[in-house]
């Protein structure tokens, strides 16, 4: 059966179009794709992200759980409320996903899991934790939004009001505060300054409201991807898998190899395709027209070097965009075959859009 959020209902008062993802009946766009994204880079969106799933870890052991459990190493996080972005690998060092966890302190943290990957997340989560002396916990009750844009913060605080003003104006990237109930972290996924607001149900309906009487665009899935992408943001299932390692879809930076000594799961295959690894993880401007596409094929001098694993037609540059892993280490040019036509793209380092401005 097809799941819902607490918010379907609030989604088709305000004329979303709704589609299946993952199982959940979610907005795809609420009348203009086009303008939700531009929104978002120009002024304020909200998302909602209830679908995807909030775990509370707590006990003496939470800590060397994560250090074993991610590749990124949370003792990098030196103050309370830091978040840390990783990867959880398989013991063969493939993807099991990619999430944000939050050190609240040093017997909890919260981490926040992907909506296509959850069974399999928490499945993973509570066979590894067995071995620690701490709990996973699911909260029951609680709903997730996204606030997003150059505006977002003032436009947050407006709705919030003064309890929260000062907590929420000063929050650095990456920070969480929690009030008990209200949980309100400085993160995204539009490349956007925002924030990810977790809360009781009860609340949501009020705030989402409120959101929109001070101006804040809802926006859907359609918006949500384009903005991702312009970003150079992965999409776990297509940009990586179980069957792909950090090291080959651009996500190295999230790997924390020092301590040596520190044996998280899937080091050792890790460290064993370092050396071997001979993709690279890019990005594509496609110069003429045309719309890019995951598995469209990528062709250097006649030769297959690779596919797109994600693309899209990027509102702020006008142009088709997309993510891609190819062989070819050097090459700054190559053609993408579409409907058996061969066009000229060029290959570039993501983001393709940073601060709202194109880069390319």
């Amino acid at each position: 059966m097809i799941k819902k959020t607490f918010l379907n209902a609030i989604h088709r008062e305000f004329g979303g179009k709704m589609v299946e993802f993952g199982g959940w009946d979610m907005p795809v766009h609420y009348g203009s794709q086009v303008k939700e994204h531009e929104l978002v880079r120009s002024d304020a969106g909200m998302f909602d992200v209830s679908h995807m799933t909030v775990l509370d870890l707590k006990g003496v052991d939470v800590k060397p759980f994560l250090k074993k459990l991610l590749a990124n190493n949370v003792d990098k996080l030196k103050a309370p409320g830091k978040g840390l972005y990783s990867c959880m690998l398989t013991p063969e060092a493939g993807v099991i996903d990619d999430l944000i966890t939050y050190v609240m302190a040093e017997d909890w943290s919260r981490m926040v899991v992907n909506a296509s990957t959850r069974e399999k997340d928490v499945a993973w989560i509570r066979k590894i934790a067995a071995d620690f002396d701490m709990t996973v916990e699911e909260p029951e009750g609680l709903c997730m939004v996204a606030v997003q844009g150059p505006n977002a913060t003032d436009k947050l605080v407006s709705v919030v009001g003064e309890a929260c003003k000062t907590p929420i104006s000063e929050l650095k990237m990456f920070t969480a505060y929690s009030n008990g109930e209200w949980f309100v972290a400085r993160t995204g996924y539009t490349g956007e300054n925002g924030f990810e607001v977790i809360l009781p149900e009860a609340d949501v309906s009020a705030f989402w409201v409120a959101l929109a009487e001070a101006g804040v665009q809802p926006c859907g899935l359609g918006a949500r991807d384009t903005l991702r992408l312009e970003a150079g943001l992965n999409l776990y299932g297509n940009d990586m898998d179980e069957t792909i390692s950090p090291l080959a879809c651009g996500l190295e930076w999230t790997v924390a190899w020092a301590p040596e000594e520190r044996d998280f799961i899937g080091r050792e295959a890790l460290t064993a395709l370092k050396g071997t690894e001979n993709r690279r993880f890019v990005g594509l401007i496609l110069e003429g027209k045309g719309v890019l596409r995951e598995h469209q094929k990528v062709m250097i001098n006649g030769e297959e070097v690779g596919e797109l694993t994600s693309g899209t037609f990027s509102p702020t540059m006008q142009k088709a965009i997309g993510l891609a892993r190819i062989s070819d280490l050097e090459a700054a040019e190559c053609d993408v075959q579409i409907r058996n036509k061969s066009l000229k793209a060029k290959i570039v380092a993501a983001p393709f859009v940073r601060n709202g401005e194109a880069r390319y």
